[in-house]
């Protein structure tokens, strides 16, 4: 009897080691399908040069860091309300952390180290996206059986908020799922020293990403699952993000409260040329009318939105009043900021919403795993097919340009063994600059060249180097190829390009640069030297079959890149 008993335990076992295995191999191959699938869509779009500005600033402010000039970026430079709105001579050593806050950077530095170039920032924020699904798994099984966990997993790499941003430039965001997710993980399982350790790595994300630990800390306290906690959590988070962008960050600069919170958030300071944190907030609570009408207007705009957000989870977040609370403050946030950006839902800003959507969405089906029956897998399935064909539609940052450049504009795509062709040229121009030269680029060409203390996007010139000399950069690279076919292009892209064409026309004419090289519509200029023949005649033969740039075009894309911004 005995024996028998042992017997079954064996197979009991073995059992349960056979539906591990399952579980895991399941787990394993979602990961891994999107993992390769957006890291090879990500090094292609990298390779043919569709990544563009803030990647290159990023990897600026990593390649700093390394040599000890931490969180410095001449990118950050140009980009700062003193450049862009005052015409100041942007500084080499422009620290990036009065625009943001990022000192979760130095995590992933020893990562940079082995691999020092551009490249490494895609392979890590693809990696850092899908490592942050496996710990969402593993959060939905603390609740939930494997099957409905693989498919709230299966949602969260097919959502257009998270397909998007992963397949954009490098951004701080990225590391918004694993951390966060991780933090409620350690807070499911009661790992307490884990939790406010993870607690503040997402804070040091970001300084706006206290805003998530905010709608944590509201949920413990609504829930009273654990409302010291949640006291605890909301009072850190917001004293975090006052403190930080309130004290620490004007330290560096003041582009934190004039570059983004007098745009952002201009109806609500009342033409504060430079808010506070504090003085956002107060226009907030004091502009009812102001902030009913943000949060409903465009009201197609808003639920098309939320439609997109709640489509890759069968519209369960959008029921689940645990998500609404979840994801009340970022939502907040982005629905009354000013300008289109802040709810497209292909780039970064997205990611803020998602961990309260899917933590919410958890939660709702711990109460209803009963109604995860096979006509609703059918259903949910659908909509996860639907929300894979949106990001195909969406064409988030370009990625499919070899398809459609932008939304339902396929007759202006660019043949894929065209752009690899124009992509070697440009690369040739690359390799042509030597890697101590500074240097002054167009928009796609910024990333490849970012691996360098002195490099600018034109119409920028000038430099104020650390001993506070004033100097113009050694090489002007531009590649106005794209001119060729500006009706596939996005306007700010035409203007950005107009303008190069402008700068590489007066610079020419006046005999301060010379040409050097011209490759398939890819110029090649240099301070101080006789222009080379040839280079000058194919210049020359190429030149009139581009537009003619606008006289105010260099205006047009300072006030664009401060509207942005």
């Amino acid at each position: 009897m005995l024996h028998t008993y042992f017997d079954w335990i064996a197979s009991q076992r073995s059992r349960f080691d056979q539906q591990v295995q399952s579980e895991l191999k399941q787990l394993s191959i979602i990961t891994a399908f999107f993992f390769s699938f957006v890291l090879c869509l990500s090094l292609h779009r990298y390779y043919t040069f569709y990544v563009s500005y803030d990647h290159g600033l990023f990897n600026q402010i990593f390649l700093n860091n390394l040599h000890g000039r931490f969180f410095q970026s001449s990118l950050s430079g140009a980009n700062s309300f003193g450049a862009l709105a005052e015409g100041k001579v942007p500084l080499i050593s422009a620290v990036h952390l009065g625009q943001h806050f990022v000192p979760d950077f130095l995590l992933w530095l020893p990562f940079y180290a082995l691999f020092p170039d551009p490249v490494t920032l895609v392979v890590l924020q693809t990696s850092l996206m899908t490592a942050g699904g496996v710990v969402l798994y593993w959060l939905a099984r603390h609740y939930l059986q494997p099957n409905l966990s693989l498919f709230i997993t299966a949602s969260y790499y097919s959502a257009s908020a998270v397909l998007g941003p992963t397949l954009a430039n490098f951004y701080e965001q990225c590391q918004i799922p694993l951390l966060t997710f991780g933090c409620l993980l350690a807070m499911e399982k009661q790992r307490w020293w884990l939790f406010w350790l993870l607690a503040l790595l997402v804070l040091g994300i970001r300084e706006d990403t206290g805003l998530i630990l905010f709608s944590i800390g509201l949920y413990l306290l609504v829930s009273r699952r654990q409302p010291l906690i949640g006291g605890l959590l909301c009072v850190l988070s917001f004293g975090y993000v006052t403190a930080i962008t309130t004290f620490v960050m004007p330290h560096f600069s003041a582009d934190s409260s004039k570059l983004y919170l007098a745009s952002r958030f201009k109806d609500f300071v009342e033409g504060n040329s430079d808010p506070s944190t504090l003085q956002v907030l107060l226009g907030l609570l004091t502009h009812p009318i102001n902030l009913f009408t943000k949060l409903f207007s465009p009201f197609d705009t808003r639920i098309f939105y939320l439609f997109k957000q709640w489509l890759p989870l069968a519209f369960v977040s959008a029921i689940s009043g645990a998500s609404w609370i979840l994801t009340g403050v970022p939502l907040l946030s982005l629905m009354t900021q000013s300008g289109p950006i802040a709810l497209t839902i292909s780039i970064r800003y997205s990611i803020s919403v998602v961990p309260g959507l899917f933590y919410g969405a958890i939660i709702w089906w711990s109460y209803h795993a009963n109604q995860f029956k096979p006509s609703f897998r059918r259903f949910w399935i659908g909509c996860l097919s639907l929300s894979l064909v949106i990001v195909l539609a969406d064409n988030p940052n370009r990625t499919f340009y070899f398809l459609q450049p932008d939304p339902f504009l396929a007759q202006f795509s660019v043949p894929i063994a065209r752009q690899w062709e124009h992509s070697r040229h440009v690369w040739n121009i690359v390799h042509a600059i030597p890697p101590q030269a500074t240097v002054s680029t167009s928009t796609y060409m910024i990333p490849a060249l970012s691996n360098r203390r002195g490099v600018l996007r034109v119409p920028f010139m000038k430099l104020q180097e650390d001993n506070g000399q004033i100097a113009t950069v050694d090489y002007v690279a531009a590649d106005v190829w794209q001119l060729l076919r500006p009706q596939g292009l996005p306007k700010f892209d035409v203007s950005h390009l107009q303008s190069a064409l402008e700068l590489c026309d007066r610079v020419i004419a006046d005999s301060s640069y010379g040409i050097r090289a011209v490759e398939d519509g890819v110029v090649l200029l240099q301070k101080g030297v006789r222009s080379d023949p040839t280079a000058l005649t194919a210049w020359r033969n190429f030149r009139p079959q581009l537009l003619s740039p606008p006289g105010n075009s260099l205006l047009n894309d300072r006030n664009k890149r401060v509207e942005e911004n």
